[in-house]
């Protein structure tokens, strides 16, 4: 229907209209029109959720920074140039620089209608082949992969063996000293539970409260690691540990303690208080980022 047939309607139906300028009703359609569009162009924002996999090394860490180099921008602007729109990347975990991920999840909105499969195979494309996208499903608008996470795992790799694997060098900490195992999984049986973990709290934290709760800590000893279809022998040990979160540091800083008490520097007595002091002054160093990984976030 034409503009001017249906002016012609709107004018002999409703009598108000008779003094009304063809010009002004056009634009008032126009408007409208416009109107429409923006409302169908929010209500038709998608939410992507991603599971993401990294190698740490070569990054400044997940959080976004000025200068760029981390994950979260690298990934941002390749979500951008693929939608051809501005986008927010939220991740569920910070992790350092030089830490690695197995299964980082981080969310976006998005009003394009490419899919998510297809989304993911682009952003596979076009990623530097140390980031790598496992996963992509569309989620519900009210998701927060940090907020909404009830559980956190990480492990961390030390070697102690004397010859080093080449290929194993940017994944673990190597340690020369000898580690009594049993004292280190004591001291570790102090953390079970819900503390205040001030003393394992790096400088620049941003969490609004230092109390966490470890829901499991264990320590164990590999006599060899899997690397792609073959094992590398060695003398390593493994620490994995749960919780509900984690302070800035916070895993890295238990681990350096925890092996102090093993090198026999801390006695579990001091690691009790230690922790008791809420002082991070009293703990031992923090361990090296590029042991460390994020291996699982619960929902």
């Amino acid at each position: 229907m034409s503009i001017d047939i249906l002016f012609s309607i709107i004018k002999s139906r409703w009598p108000p209209c008779q003094k009304i300028k063809k010009v002004v009703y056009i634009s008032f359609c126009l408007h409208d029109l416009t109107y429409h569009r923006h409302s169908l162009k929010i209500k038709s924002m998608r939410y992507i959720k991603l599971l993401i996999e990294y190698d740490g090394t070569n990054y400044h860490g997940w959080q976004s920074q000025k200068g760029g180099g981390t994950i979260q921008d690298i990934i941002s602007q390749k979500i951008q140039s693929i939608t051809g729109e501005e986008i927010r990347l939220t991740g569920a975990s910070r992790t350092d620089a030089g830490v690695h991920a197995l299964g980082q999840v981080a969310v976006f909105g998005s009003g394009s209608r490419l899919g998510s499969e297809v989304i993911m195979r682009a952003l596979n494309a076009n990623l530097p082949s140390d980031i790598r996208i496992l996963d992509a499903e569309e989620t519900e608008d009210n998701f927060h992969p940090r907020y909404d996470a009830t559980r956190k795992s990480y492990f961390y790799i030390i070697s102690q063996s004397r010859q080093h694997s080449a290929f194993l060098q940017r994944y673990v900490w190597h340690l020369h000293s000898s580690v009594d195992i049993e004292h280190a999984t004591e001291a570790a049986s102090l953390l079970i539970g819900e503390h205040d973990f001030s003393s394992f709290r790096g400088a620049g934290c941003g969490a609004k409260h230092p109390v966490r709760t470890v829901y499991s800590l264990d320590i164990s000893r590999l006599k060899e690691i899997g690397f792609m279809t073959f094992p590398v022998k060695g003398n390593f040990i493994k620490i994995t540990i749960e919780a509900n979160a984690f302070l800035r540091h916070m895993v890295r800083n238990i681990v350096g303690t925890l092996m102090e008490v093993g090198r026999g520097r801390i006695s579990v007595a001091e690691f009790s208080r230690i922790l008791d002091a809420c002082d991070r002054t009293m703990a031992g160093p923090t361990a090296p980022a590029q042991g460390l990984f994020l291996e699982k976030i619960t929902y």
